[in-house]
């Protein structure tokens, strides 16, 4: 006899049925969290004192948020800071369970043309919401990337904004803020979100490692927040892939794993440019280029940097650091690298004979 399942079954299985990007596809959640989550969702900020930095930008968001007072919101800098945890954080904080009723969020990889604004948000901004459970009745609408909104876009979007202002919030992110128009800046109150210092990317990295039980020299975690830049997300990018292929994440095994050259390579290079004739340079750096399978853009970046601690004449370093920035230049736009070799190793063969001359 075949198994009947009632209605009641049904309602009390654990479902969630949240629109994955245009699709509505249910899914029975699960309490196991799966080993191959990306550990920048894993670890994202759940609430507004988890956000690792920038506490003046997001204690000032709080204050407002909690005097009912939030005002419509631009947060733009480089990627990787924090932006979109904190207008995340910010939600979960505002609505709680019923955040998935109360929020809008769209992002570069929707359709975000004149239409969407016309249709998909000027009606989720014009209805008034019953919220039940939510700390606030006031909607939001989150556009992640809003710099690659197109300008027709932008110009819908500020009358929106204008109409819809009391049943809604807009929150703007973007990296570059100079391509959202200034009608859309006027509107919003801006919050600049600068890379993260060392110290911030430090702390949550040993966060990470805590938490995964990973092994982390003190070279590997410097290595990672060197090559980060200030960027949490390619922090933890880079620490998750480095575990991937190695059990210990040492400094040499971030730097194989991400394929930038190792500091003790660059003052190799470096002592070989100021220090070996032209043809024995060329040689050499071809051969450590072979070997350890390097970009020579990466080498010039890297050795730019090390030009900066070598004590040298000002116009000698200024000379130089102008003809390595052309030599980048070139070699992102695809220019033959050999070509771009032979420049670099010129140029530093003019900087030795000015240094020469100098000290005559």
């Amino acid at each position: 006899m075949a198994e009947t399942i009632s209605l009641m079954d049904i309602d009390n299985a654990k479902i969630d049925t949240k629109p994955n990007k245009g699709k509505n596809t249910v899914f029975l959640t699960s309490n196991t969290e799966p080993k191959s989550v990306p550990w920048v969702e894993k670890f994202r900020p759940q609430s507004l004192s988890d956000v690792a930095a920038h506490r003046d930008i997001v204690e000032t968001i709080d204050r407002l948020a909690s005097s009912n007072r939030l005002p419509h919101l631009l947060l733009y800098g480089p990627p990787g800071t924090g932006k979109t945890s904190t207008i995340l954080a910010l939600a979960r904080k505002l609505y709680g369970n019923q955040m998935h009723n109360m929020v809008l969020e769209l992002n570069a990889s929707d359709d975000r043309g004149i239409d969407v604004v016309r249709q998909q948000i000027q009606d989720f901004a014009s209805t008034q919401s019953i919220s039940f459970g939510a700390k606030s009745a006031v909607k939001l609408v989150l556009l992640d990337e809003a710099d690659a909104m197109t300008k027709d876009a932008q110009f819908a979007l500020r009358r929106v904004i204008e109409k819809y202002t009391r049943n809604a919030r807009f929150a703007l992110i973007c990296n570059n803020v100079n391509k959202v128009i200034p009608a859309l800046q006027s509107r919003c109150t801006r919050f600049r979100f600068a890379p993260l210092d060392a110290v911030h990317v430090s702390e949550r990295l040993k966060h990470v490692i805590e938490a995964e039980r990973l092994d982390v020299p003190e070279g590997g975690l410097k290595a990672l927040v060197r090559l980060s830049n200030g960027d949490m997300r390619k922090a933890l990018n880079i620490l998750q892939s480095t575990h991937m292929a190695s059990q210990q994440i040492t400094e040499e095994a971030v730097y194989l794993c991400t394929g930038n050259p190792l500091p003790k390579d660059i003052e190799q290079i470096s002592y070989w440019l100021l220090n070996e004739p032209f043809a024995i340079s060329c040689k050499r750096i071809s051969d450590i280029k072979t070997i350890k399978g390097l970009a020579l853009v990466d080498i010039v970046r890297e050795v730019t940097m090390f030009v900066f601690k070598i004590k040298m004449p000002a116009d000698v370093r200024v000379q130089l650091i102008n003809e390595m920035a052309d030599i980048e230049y070139r070699l992102t736009f695809g220019c033959n690298d050999k070509l771009q070799l032979g420049s670099l190793i010129a140029a530093f063969t003019r900087a030795r004979s000015a240094l020469v001359a100098a000290a005559k």
